[in-house]
């Protein structure tokens, strides 16, 4: 019983950790924003890898992070400046303001297929919104010093998160629908600009640790 008390209450901070580093109700405005030109069928495709891709990511660096790190050279202050970089260039699209008929032009009258916009799903979404640097720094320190059982729960608990993260975006419309639009754009203007500074704070950390400032 003590033993199962310990994985609980292990599940339950790593639970809260990542649900708060990840925070999938702020990522509803920027899903919605990135494929409104496209049809149910294309929303539910990128839903669906999305966060398919995300637990993938989080699976690879939990088991071999610090090896990926060291073979290619990579530093968590690198991972850090890049994914700032991306999250900023997304805050900074989601508050300027887009003209609906230079978004039709270049994606044109006809529905989306499920494969187009794909990209999207990759990144941003799942990479740096869903397993950004802070997802997978703290991934990979709850499974690092523990046994495969902790690594295993670290794993189901992302893949929960992943679960209601999917659910979200696709009750998207929903969501709008009863909130209305007018105060989902103040809602995605307001994520934009706080994305933007959550990119300027990561890039400013991920400088600091480059340069050991």
């Amino acid at each position: 019983m003590s033993l199962f008390d310990n994985y609980f209450a292990f599940a339950t901070t790593v639970f809260m950790g990542l649900l708060a580093i990840v925070n999938p109700i702020s990522a509803i405005p920027v899903f919605m924003e990135l494929t409104s030109y496209m049809d149910k069928k294309a929303k539910r495709n990128i839903a669906t890898k999305s966060v398919l891709i995300a637990f993938c990511i989080i699976m690879v660096f939990s088991v071999a992070g610090k090896l990926i790190f060291h073979v290619f050279g990579i530093t968590l202050a690198a991972l850090r400046v890049t994914g700032g970089i991306l999250v900023f260039v997304i805050g900074y699209e989601m508050v300027r303001s887009k003209d609906e008929a230079v978004q039709s032009q270049k994606l044109g009258d006809q529905p989306v297929k499920a494969d187009q916009g794909i990209s999207v799903a990759i990144t941003p979404l799942a990479m740096p919104l869903l397993a950004g640097p802070g997802a997978i720094t703290t991934s990979m320190s709850y499974s690092a010093a523990k046994d495969l059982t902790h690594l295993a729960i670290v794993m189901a608990v992302y893949a929960v998160i992943c679960y209601i993260t999917y659910l979200l975006f696709i009750a998207g419309e929903r969501i709008v629908r009863v909130i209305g639009t007018n105060v989902m754009m103040v809602v995605t203007k307001m994520m934009g600009l706080i994305l933007a500074v959550i990119g300027v704070q990561m890039l400013a950390l991920g400088i600091k640790e480059l340069f050991n400032l």
